[in-house]
Parts: structure tokens; sequence; C-alpha cells
């Protein structure tokens, strides 16, 4: 007998939107249209699956895909017999891709065709992995030694399983980029996510009635749970998306008549620069909302005319946050620009100085949260969990401020990440790679504006004396050991970095220079 009768679970949201809102459309995926009968009936299929393959509770199992309705059956699924998701961003390479599924001890990796390839010649680097899933999205050939999930599920049974999962296990692991090489494993129990879920239906002014496209990656903790998992919760429609196109985006929302959309500033640029966008008619969409960087007044008020009566929401936090912390409402975009407005409904939020003293409005301090979304710690870094719950709050990394009305602004990252086009790049991470090449004698990798992707990677560097390598060698050089994601837009040779008296490089000084 498990403890069903008084939880309150990732699992159990979904049985509980299926018999709120039963025969109602959930997900659309192509050509695919579940209900919310159909969404509860596939996750448990997909439970049974993972049972039957020997997962358990607190097992790990690794998704590695592009956009599907198999991303919320998987984590709905999994959260129901006590097991663990671990979404692999598909940017990564083979290497990066080992790292985590190994760090995170996956017995199970589950792998879309189209994807297979990444990783096909790198099977063996894969040391935690007992058993290969395959999602036949494009219908490929199912590689040897894999299962094929599609095929299986059918064969699966349908009831609930009975398993005793509380709030406090964890349901997830995402693996967030610090300033360190390599990424961190953030634990996000059942409890955090549904605080978090709480707080986005709550400031974000979720309906039933909104219709919802998912276009960016799902792998990704903001489209998952700040609005994929959270408007499933409230019985609204989701069309999902397999990758994000904006053109594509644009025909979608003419079609489904989607009225609440989430993109970062780099994709609504895109959309409204779109030859095409003049073509359909968007009348549908209200509510909109951005994240992973700043959007800039120009772009706000361009949107306000292009989709009529629209109402924008900026969400700013991080992954250890499940993600959100705060948002700013749709009143405020124009009247405080460049903010990230207010701690949403279960986020407490102050500056802290680097002693563990409260710093008054105005001053700059570090971003500081208690809330129910807060991550567990760090899988297997008690060192780094204990640094980020000093002082009894969980430090973000970022400096910020509050003006005299309590709004937040981000004034710069604590912390050396630098956000390119939606995606976190550590700078350490590229400079450790750059340093590996022969010609180089010293690099800064620092992030530098752009009209397009908000945020680029750039790399000043210091050749060796007597060397020479041209930028576009340079470049090459970090494709090979990078995701592309990673690697420098720009090259930027000098003769010396400036330093401070102790040798420390002024990365300040350079973006100051080279931002102009």
């Amino acid at each position: 007998m498990s403890n069903i009768i008084n939880r309150d679970t990732i699992g159990d949201m979904a049985r509980r939107a299926a018999t709120k809102y039963g025969s109602k459309t959930a997900i659309i995926f192509r050509d695919v249209k579940l209900s919310f009968f159909d969404l509860e009936r596939e996750a448990r299929r997909f439970a049974h699956l993972m049972k039957r393959y020997g997962i358990k509770k607190g097992d790990r199992v690794s998704i590695y895909a592009y956009n599907s309705h198999y991303y919320p059956i998987s984590m709905l699924g999994l959260a129901k017999i006590g097991a663990i998701q671990v979404p692999i961003n598909y940017m990564l390479n083979a290497e990066e891709i080992a790292y985590i599924v190994n760090h995170s001890g996956s017995r199970l990796f589950i792998v879309e065709d189209s994807l297979y390839p990444i990783i096909a010649q790198s099977q063996s680097k894969f040391d935690s992995v007992e058993k290969w899933g395959f999602i036949p999205l494009g219908g490929s050939l199912l590689p040897e030694g894999f299962f094929n999930l599609i095929e299986e599920m059918k064969d699966m049974p349908y009831d609930e399983p009975q398993v005793d999962v509380s709030a406090e296990d964890i349901v997830q692991i995402p693996y967030t980029s610090g300033t360190e090489s390599k990424p961190k494993g953030a634990m996000l129990s059942h409890r955090a996510l549904m605080s978090q879920y709480h707080s986005c239906i709550f400031d974000g002014q979720y309906d039933t009635y909104d219709v919802s496209l998912h276009a960016l990656p799902l792998f990704h903790c903001a489209q998952l749970h700040c609005f994929l998992m959270p408007y499933l919760y409230v019985g609204a429609t989701n069309i999902i998306m397999h990758k994000a196109d904006a053109l594509e985006m644009i025909k979608n929302i003419e079609k489904y008549q989607i009225t609440h959309m989430f993109a970062p500033p780099t994709v609504w640029i895109g959309i409204l620069n779109h030859p095409e966008f003049k073509n359909y008619n968007l009348n549908s969409l209200k509510k909109a909302a951005y994240g992973a960087s700043i959007m800039p007044v120009e772009i706000i008020k361009q949107l306000s005319v292009a989709f009529r009566g629209l109402r924008l929401w900026n969400y700013y936090g991080q992954t250890e946050m499940g993600p959100v912390a705060t948002i700013l409402k749709p009143e405020d975009q124009l009247l405080k620009p460049g903010s990230a407005g207010k701690p949403v409904l279960n986020v407490e939020t102050r500056l802290m100085d680097d002693d563990g003293s409260f710093v008054p409005n105005g001053e700059v301090g570090e971003i500081v949260h208690r809330s129910g979304h807060v991550m567990t710690g760090y899988l297997n870094d008690p060192e780094k969990t204990d640094a980020a719950f000093a002082y009894g709050w969980f430090h973000s990394g970022d400096l910020g401020r509050f003006d005299e009305d309590g709004y937040l602004y981000v004034v710069d990252r604590k912390k050396d990440m630098i956000k390119t086009g939606g995606e976190n790049v550590a700078s350490r991470e590229v400079e450790e790679v750059i340093y590996r090449h022969p010609s180089v004698e010293e690099v800064a990798v620092i992030g530098l504006p752009d009209p397009k992707w908000i945020e680029i990677v750039a790399a000043v560097v210091v050749l060796k004396k007597g060397a020479t390598i041209s930028e576009k060698e340079l470049v090459s050089y970090c494709k090979e050991h990078l995701a592309g994601f990673k690697c420098p837009k720009k090259i930027i040779m000098i003769d010396r970095l400036p330093k401070n008296p102790s040798g420390k490089i002024l990365k300040r000084e350079l973006k100051k220079l080279y931002a102009k």
C-alpha cells in the first residue's frame, strides 16, 4: 500500500488533472493529440516499462531528446515510481554528455533517434548505463542493444504504480553550468517543483482556457517547469514543437490560436523581424513570457504594437530555484525597464554582502533566496552545497540592487557566466580549452553585447612569443572540444591582458573596452 492518499507529488498532479479535465486536449505534438486521460495513461505505461527494466525508487534515468510528448510523459512516469529524470542538453558533445550521465549515476539512458549519431561511437564512455532506450520519432532502425520505447510502452499495463513517494524525494537532476569546468547536478525535489508551479500559476496568471506554445528546449527547466508542467497542472492545452523555429512558431500561433508563449528576447526579435511575420493572423496571442536576459525597451514597444493587447512577463531565476525567483509583471514592463521584478508567491529574496549582512535598498549585494523552490543540494558535492546555503540562504551568485519600490535589478554576475541566446556558458570552461592550444599564452573569455544573441562569447587572446594562429583556426580548435554554443563568436588578439597588482585579469576593463 502506497502513501497515495495524502501526498502531493509530480506524479499525482497528472492523475488529478485527468480526473478533472478528462477528455480535454492536454498535448498536441505533430499529429499526436493526447487528452488528459491519455497523458495519465501513457505516464503509467512509461512507469511500468521502467520498472520492467529494473528502475526503482531513487534510480536515475537520462533523457537525451528534442521536444516531444515523451518529455512530460517520462517526467510524470518516473515521478510515479520515485525515480529521477536527468535531462540532457542536446547541444552538448558526446564527452560532455557522458560526464553528466556518469556523474548522475544514470542506469538507463533514453535517446531520440535523430540524436543517436552524436553518441553512437562513444557508448563505451557511458560507464553507469545498464540499459539503452530509443525513441524512433523519425522512424529510424533500432540500434543493437536498445529497446524501442514507443513500441514497448504499448504493451504495458496502465494501473497506478503503488510506490511510496514523498515530497522531499528527488524527482529531477538538471545540470547547471557554473564557473567551474564541470557542470553541477541540482537535485530538485517534488516539494521544490510543486512550490515553483504554484508560484508560476499565481504570478504568471495561468488559466485553464489558455493554449500555450512550447518551442524552446524542454531539457531547460524554464520551458519545462515554468510553463509546460504548470500549464498541465491547471488543465490548459499545450502545443509542443520539436525545435524552435521562428516561422513555425508564427504558423502555429495562427493554426492553434495560441494565447500564451515563452521565448528569450533573441527569439522574440527573430519573430518580429521575420519576413513572413505580417502574413499571419496572430491576434490570439495575449500573454507572452521572456527570460534568460533583459528585453530591450524598444522590443517591448514593438511587441505591444505587433501583438494587440499583448501582456508581457519577465521571469528571472536559475536552475537551483526550480527555476523562477522573481517576475516583472505586464504593468511594470515600461515603468521599470531592465528590472527582474519582485519575488514570486513562494519566494523571499534579499541582498547580502560577503559577511552575511543584508544591504539596504539602493546598494548592491548578492541576490539570496529562501523558498520552497530551492534545490535540496548539488549531487555528490557537499562542499558546493554548503557554500550555496551559507548564512541560511541560497546564494544565487548574481549581484543586484532593489530600488525604492522593491523592484530587483540584476547588475552583474558574481560568477563569470555568459548568457548567450538563452544558454549559460562558463567562461572558465572555454578558457581551459583555449589554454590547451600550444600557441596561446593567456586568454580571458568575456561576454559582449550583441543585437541577435544579446550576449556573445568573446575570447581575448595573448599568443606566445613567435606563435601565429588565425582567428578561424582558433575557433575551429574550440569546436573540436566544446559544444557549438560555447565556442567564441569573436576572437580578439592583444599583446597583454590588463591585470591588477595581484595579477588578477581585469575582465571588467576588457568588457568596457570591447563592448563599444
